[in-house]
């Protein structure tokens, strides 16, 4: 029996899937995995390898609309499902999902499913113009493509709700909610928190590709904020500005980072030192399916600040391991900050709350068993 696991991102394959992977290769699978920049990647390509996996590169824009190129994409899987000839087809993000999921039905391949890890640039603002036509364009190709699906797997019940409400999905449709792409507790463990002159570092991090709607302006406008009354506040920013209609500009990076709003990390690979060097962990964002960032903060025990937004809600227990803020709304992320601030205790009681509820809900043998269920595996 073949498994082929088709993404847009090709890092993504061990830093979101390796513990599904192998759990398929318990499972005595053959696994087979396309990403585009795939060989190019070969780090990447010689771990996967080296777990017994089968690594294909496809052509394929994780980004952008062309019709012309997105149809060579979706020839190109067609071709390289025939030749593979798998038993089952999942694709993860958007790209993957619609053109994986098409190519595989249009290849006959029995059992077809879907990974719906966010909803991406254009659902996010739904009142903005700009998105509204490609908002059109992606809810008519996922409408096509998820009909043809055995189970559609979703990562919060707001985007179930959401694709439901939209007539996305038919009522022949299977669907599984599953609590994101969990964490491994053991490679994730508890970090002591950064501590000088025997008091906690008050020291607040977001990682994230450097988009818009990842709330990376709210965090800037916060750090200016909380810097100017508490000089001891540091903050730090992981992350990469990426190929996406919404990311920010280089000018405007650069900019923050001479005003000394925070440390800029870059792109990492490993993100533990810089979790380990935090002590409070926040993501201002739109929407999200589940963050991956916010789960290996929370097996780390560090509390969250997050938004009351999809997927985003599903991390925090409001007063419990962390604080929930409305989108956009600097204010009160710089209140929530505040809190810590003046109470460092919080920090070590949220924070050790925040690893007890990734150990009840988070944990990724947990998420991978309830899909291999649903997937009859």
């Amino acid at each position: 029996m073949k498994f082929l696991l088709i993404a847009g991102f090709a890092d993504s394959l061990l830093g979101f899937r390796k513990a599904l992977i192998i759990a398929l290769i318990d499972k005595g699978l053959e696994v087979h995995v396309a990403a585009p920049d795939l060989l190019e990647n070969q780090v990447t390509s010689l771990n996967l390898k080296n777990l017994g996996v089968i690594t294909h590169d496809i052509s394929m824009q994780r980004t952008g609309t062309n019709p012309v190129a997105d149809s060579k994409a979706l020839f190109a899987l067609y071709f390289l499902i025939k030749g593979i000839k798998p038993d089952y087809v999942m694709g993860y993000t958007v790209k993957p999902v619609i053109y994986g999921t098409l190519a595989a039905w249009l290849a006959r391949v029995p059992q077809r499913f879907a990974l719906i890890t966010g909803l991406g640039f254009s659902f996010t603002v739904e009142n903005d113009n700009k998105r509204s036509h490609i908002r059109a364009v992606v809810q008519g190709l996922y409408r096509t493509a998820l009909r043809r699906c055995q189970t559609v797997f979703f990562q919060n019940p707001d985007d179930e709700v959401l694709f439901r409400k939209l007539n996305i999905l038919s009522n022949q449709n299977t669907t599984c909610v599953v609590n994101g792409s969990g964490v491994d507790l053991f490679e994730y463990s508890v970090a002591l928190l950064p501590i000088t002159n025997d008091e906690i570092d008050i020291r607040f991090l977001l990682i994230a590709r450097l988009l818009g709607d990842k709330g990376i302006r709210e965090y800037a406008q916060a750090a200016r904020t909380i810097k100017a009354k508490y000089p001891h506040a540091q903050f730090d920013l992981v992350g990469w500005i990426d190929e996406n209609p919404d990311a920010i500009e280089q000018q405007e990076l650069d900019s923050w980072v001479e005003d000394g709003l925070f440390t800029f990390w870059g792109k990492l690979t490993d993100v533990q030192a810089a979790i380990s060097a935090s002590s409070v962990y926040v993501l201002p964002s739109y929407r999200e399916g589940t963050p991956r960032t916010v789960l290996e903060a929370m097996a780390m025990g560090r509390p969250i600040i997050t938004t009351d937004a999809p997927g985003c809600r599903e991390t925090v227990v409001d007063n419990y391991n962390g604080y929930l803020v409305p989108i956009k709304a600097v204010d009160e992320l710089v209140l929530a900050m505040e809190k810590f601030i003046l109470n460092p205790d919080l920090i070590v009681s949220m924070g050790m709350a925040s690893r007890a509820l990734a150990e009840k809900k988070f944990d990724v043998h947990s998420v991978n068993k309830s899909m291999l269920k649903a997937m009859g595996l």
